[in-house]
């Protein structure tokens, strides 16, 4: 059986995974330029480009077997990232968290590989939208309708506790779940209504975050012993133990 990644690339060819992608491929376009490093991994679908517009020299593609051919270069579990600690620059989860069997421990393994200030990218599909509704009453057991879609809102409250800094969200795409070429070109209105009056309930969201790293500042030894609090009282108690001792 195809993996979910197979399932979402092949869904990516249809009218209107072509139309979404677009989107996104607009939205990556316009992050990826400011994410500055060497090492990019990406995970999840393989879609063809997305990194095309980063400056990091070296791109990698991960999926969870080698079907894909030369658009995957490493093979691996999303939980557990075949990756050293400290090493990749920033990491792409496409639509990933949505068919991960524990969505946390691939954020907890995203924030193990990610070097100081490197940056996640997370692109998923937004429970709160007309995709939400579709994905809750379909039937159909492919991606992208058989994901459990996680809200922005716990993406973020989970990468918070990991001790990354949100730099950016932002919901995309407001045209209903329609597989028909046509009829989304007339609804392209909706996307400009949406973005303007109601922006939390597009069909998916781009989130961007930086792994902070808190520094210890060193305390420096205090050299002279502290001076009383009442003046006098180091010297009264030291004459009175002297007159003691004799």
């Amino acid at each position: 059986m195809p993996t979910h990644a197979q399932q979402l690339a092949d869904w990516y060819s249809s009218s209107l995974g072509k139309k979404l992608a677009y989107c996104e491929q607009n939205l990556l376009d316009e992050v990826l330029p400011d994410l500055f490093g060497y090492h990019f991994l990406q995970v999840g679908a393989m879609v063809p480009s997305l990194l095309s517009a980063s400056r990091m020299m070296h791109k990698v593609s991960m999926c969870e077997d080698m079907t894909f051919g030369s658009s995957c270069n490493v093979n691996g579990l999303v939980e557990h990232l075949p990756v050293q600690p400290d090493c990749i620059d920033a990491v792409l989860h496409y639509h990933s968290l949505e068919f991960a069997q524990d969505p946390r421990q691939v954020l907890r393994e995203t924030e193990r590989v990610l070097v100081p200030e490197g940056s996640v990218i997370i692109m998923g599909f937004n429970p709160v939208s007309m995709w939400g509704v579709r994905r809750s009453i379909s039937r159909v057991a492919t991606a992208p309708w058989n994901g459990c879609f996680l809200s922005n809102n716990r993406a973020k409250d989970w990468l918070e506790l990991l001790g990354f800094e949100i730099c950016m969200t932002k919901h995309y795409f407001f045209r209903p779940p329609l597989n028909n070429t046509g009829l989304l070109d007339r609804l392209n209105f909706m996307e400009s209504w949406g973005r303007r009056c109601c922006p939390i309930v597009g069909a998916a969201y781009i989130l961007v975050a930086r792994k902070k790293v808190s520094t210890m500042t060193p305390i420096k030894p205090r050299w002279r012993p502290k001076r009383s609090v009442v003046s006098g009282l180091g010297d009264a108690a030291s004459r009175s133990f002297k007159r003691n001792a004799r």
